[in-house]
């Protein structure tokens, strides 16, 4: 019986630091682990990078592209541009021209 006692004693001592211990690496592993956790903060910074990076070459594309819109308003219109864009839409070309096809470099990137 003395042992039993003795057992329940010891048991009554160390149960509470026990979970104690095991609340603490509960919200150890959740604060590394969990969705809101130490490596979910490393993966979204990397993506915030990536989207930055990607974001930064659209908004060159862009502004390429605003320049080349703005040489076609009204206001501002470049004769030599309006009759690059009209000679490709059209297909047309004089009877003194020559046409040489080049292999295309930048195929994939969507600026002519």
């Amino acid at each position: 019986m003395a042992v039993l006692n003795e057992i329940r004693d010891r048991i009554r001592q160390v149960a509470p630091q026990v979970l104690a211990a095991c609340v603490v690496a509960y919200f150890v592993f959740h604060a590394i682990q969990g969705d809101r956790g130490l490596l979910a903060y490393l993966q979204l910074t990397q993506q915030l990078e990536e989207t930055e990076a990607v974001a930064e070459e659209l908004s060159e594309k862009r502004s390429a592209w605003e320049h080349k819109v703005s040489l076609l308003k009204p206001g501002s219109l470049d004769r030599d541009m309006l009759e690059e864009r009209a000679r490709k839409v059209l297909n047309y070309l004089r009877e003194d021209e020559v046409v040489i096809y080049l292999p295309r470099e930048n195929a994939g990137n969507g600026v002519n």
